[in-house]
């Protein structure tokens, strides 16, 4: 099979898009060879069948540039090679502007899309698209014949549990980037009640960082510390490579992810898959957490509970956190590894007979 993948990101140091590597080594090992049109390319580790091409966002292609450019090189290459499916990651822009083409060259579409979100340019690809893949129901919004549940894809050879040293203090982390819709002050707000109450052997990592439209959100964040006195307890660590994220959830005792966008965040399921103890308020997470409902999972609407999920966390036994980090790693790996996401995807990608509204 020859693939051909659409792809926002290329870029194994991304902080948030550097886990589409995996997912493109991973496909890549199922094929003949995939080729990737992505928006922007960074620090390649690819596998030797898959070759990348950008429409060049790194280089500041302004958009009329990009898009020249990727007709140029899709038409290049639907020229020189015959595609048995193309692949488009959160990518129903390039879905949309290849259709015509793809289907002249009769290459079916699948679009993965996973995000509460559901504008013009995501209508317009439900059309034309011939599959649509996404992690949980909430993922995708549109009502389509098309559409297929399909998880997530966490390597959990690579986000797995280590020993933690003991005489720590209680780490509490947020992973991704700092945007309003992620809900920090939260977080923040959560850790001073749990100091003024006495507990003051924790800290706070929030990693991630804010786009240029975002700082006025960080620099907010940042006062908010400053007035309530935790500057020796919270520490903004700002982005990070991807694959320097795994030591950051072996080494946390919880991560806290307070975001209701609607979608099943990797984030949260690549700490599951540490062994690490999560609290979210994502709901699509309701329903995975249930047996840890009253522990774990958050109502959106009722943000003022953190303080009291972390505190029972807190005073939880070592052992007993380590048993459950144990069985949120068991959940991950048995619905959301990557190995059963490309073989439900495979099996899509290889369909005969493409679905049509």
């Amino acid at each position: 099979m020859r693939l051909l993948l659409f792809n926002l990101a290329t870029d194994t140091d991304d902080p948030v898009l550097g886990f589409t590597t995996i997912w493109i080594n991973a496909l890549a090992a199922r094929c003949e060879a995939v080729d990737v049109i992505t928006m922007r390319v960074g620090k390649l580790a690819v596998a030797p069948n898959v070759r990348v091409y950008s429409v060049g966002k790194e280089k500041g292609y302004g958009e009329a540039r990009r898009a020249v450019e990727f007709y140029r090189i899709l038409l290049n290459l639907l020229r020189q090679h015959h595609y048995d499916a193309c692949f488009a990651h959160m990518m129903q822009l390039f879905a949309v502007m290849a259709a015509p083409l793809l289907k002249l060259y009769r290459v079916p579409i699948t679009l993965w899309y996973a995000h509460k979100a559901t504008g013009r340019m995501l209508q317009a690809a439900e059309k034309l698209v011939d599959h649509i893949v996404t992690s949980t129901p909430d993922g995708f919004r549109l009502p389509s014949k098309k559409l297929h549940i399909i998880g997530q894809g966490i390597d959990t050879t690579v986000f797995t549990p280590t020993t933690r040293p003991s005489d720590t203090l209680f780490t509490i982390i947020s992973i991704g980037r700092v945007a309003p819709v992620k809900r920090l002050e939260i977080i923040i707000a959560a850790v001073k009640s749990l100091h003024e109450q006495g507990l003051t052997d924790l800290r706070l990592r929030l990693i991630g960082e804010a786009t240029p439209a975002d700082s006025a959100y960080l620099n907010q964040l940042h006062r908010l510390v400053r007035e309530a006195h935790l500057e020796s307890l919270v520490t903004f660590s700002g982005g990070m490579p991807y694959e320097a994220v795994t030591r950051e959830y072996q080494q946390a005792d919880v991560m806290v992810n307070m975001s209701a966008t609607g979608s099943l965040d990797k984030a949260v399921l690549e700490a599951m898959a540490c062994g690490l103890p999560v609290i979210t308020a994502n709901e699509s997470f309701e329903p995975i957490l249930a047996p840890w409902a009253d522990l774990l999972y958050i109502p959106p609407e009722s943000p003022d509970v953190l303080p009291v999920r972390l505190k029972r966390l807190i005073e939880m036994s070592v052992q007993d956190r380590t048993d459950l980090g144990s069985q949120l790693r068991a959940l991950v790996v048995e619905q959301h590894s990557i190995d059963r996401l490309v073989d439900r995807l495979m099996t899509i990608l290889t369909a005969n007979k493409p679905d049509h509204a």
